[in-house]
């Protein structure tokens, strides 16, 4: 496999994507939820562009200089976006899924956590 900084920033958040996706529907098995219904709804709070968006806003003052590369990398990389949320916010959330590709290419599993543990803290605020 070829080292993150040879990956585009969307192959960065296509991984992220997916590792994020995983977390979340594993987490919510952790927290007792069983029904499907209810864990899809329960998803999408955890995955939408604008949850995404404000996590990455929470995380900006903590990241080191090579992160906040990664995440100016995904957020600047052009690309389409859906027609229900605006493009600022989709880009956003596409940095944040790179920063999450980024850490698991790199192995940084403790960074990845401490930024799923914002996550909860936004939304069971």
């Amino acid at each position: 496999m070829r080292n993150w900084q040879e990956m585009n920033a969307l192959t960065l958040a296509y991984l992220g994507d997916a590792v994020y996706e995983l977390w979340v529907r594993t987490h919510l098995l952790e927290l007792g939820h069983e029904k499907v219904k209810e864990l899809h709804k329960q998803a999408i709070s955890y995955v939408r562009a604008s949850t995404q968006a404000q996590v990455l806003h929470v995380l900006l003052p903590d990241l080191d200089e090579v992160e906040q590369q990664v995440v100016m990398r995904g957020r600047n990389t052009k690309g389409g976006h859906p027609k229900n949320v605006d493009v600022v916010t989709y880009r956003h959330a596409t940095g944040f899924e790179s920063l999450v590709g980024y850490w698991q290419l790199s192995g940084q599993t403790d960074r990845m956590q401490w930024a799923f543990d914002k996550v909860d803290e936004m939304l069971h605020q």
